[in-house]
């Protein structure tokens, strides 16, 4: 039976839909030793992939994994650059990348997986799931609520479109600030567009999955009760999210 080669490539855990069609645009995909291109159909028989390296479509595991993310760390599959990579934080696991981006100043939860499935789930717009974040700002005046109001109106407008936050309330020295989107550097770009610029961004919750008492460059695989947590935030019961919060602002309020 034959599928579209960026379906079988997210299968296989390699990347989501998306980044796998730029992994065929960027010419670094071969089957059976020719470059591949966007709509090229595959078979189990095919000899499919990435840099050189082939890829086993059927044998790897779906394992995920929740991880401190320290600062200073790129969350792309490779840098041209040599930087230090979130990759290099983790098990060798054949397939696993990560879920979304933070990008390489901030830190916290990130999530890293071999289930394609989950990326696209985690990633795709349609799906909503809301990343929350503690941010720190400069200047000698801290944010306030009538400005951080400006977050959630939906008066905003970044250079690539209208942005909205879901929540944005005021903390010592910055916000809180709750997103159903994954723009690049999206916290970052609105808190500077209301005159409060972002030294510091941690991301403490992804879904109903919280960071905790996790500690910098840490990281444990997921279960059962964390995947239905992350992707079911609605079914975590109140008196455990509210522990959660008030354990994040016991630690970072």
């Amino acid at each position: 039976m034959s599928e579209r080669l960026q379906k079988r490539l997210a299968r296989a855990g390699v990347a989501s839909r998306r980044a796998a069609e730029d992994l065929i645009s960027a010419g670094r995909i071969t089957v059976n030793g020719e470059v591949a291109v966007l709509g090229r159909t595959v078979i189990d028989a095919d000899d499919i992939r990435l840099d050189g390296q082939l890829i086993e479509t059927e044998s790897v595991p779906k394992v995920t994994y929740m991880l401190y993310k320290p600062r200073g760390y790129v969350t792309t599959a490779r840098d041209e650059y040599g930087r230090r990579n979130v990759l290099d934080a983790m098990p060798r696991i054949p397939g696993l990348h990560p879920v979304g981006r933070l990008d390489r100043d901030s830190e916290g939860l990130l999530l890293l997986t071999t289930d394609g499935d989950l990326t696209l789930t985690m990633t795709h717009p349609r799906y909503g799931h809301e990343k929350a974040y503690r941010a720190w700002t400069d200047g000698p005046e801290e944010p306030t609520q009538a400005e951080l109001d400006a977050l959630t109106d939906g008066t905003l407008k970044l250079e690539d479109g209208p942005a909205r936050a879901l929540l944005a309330t005021p903390a010592r020295g910055g916000a809180f600030v709750t997103l159903g989107e994954g723009r690049n550097r999206q916290v970052r770009r609105m808190m500077e567009d209301i005159g409060h610029p972002v030294t510091r961004l941690l991301r403490y919750r992804v879904g109903g999955l919280w960071l905790g008492n996790m500690e910098v460059g840490e990281y444990q695989q997921l279960d059962s009760r964390d995947l239905e947590d992350l992707l079911h935030p609605e079914k975590v019961p109140a008196a455990i999210w509210e522990r959660q919060w008030e354990r994040i602002q016991k630690r970072w309020g």
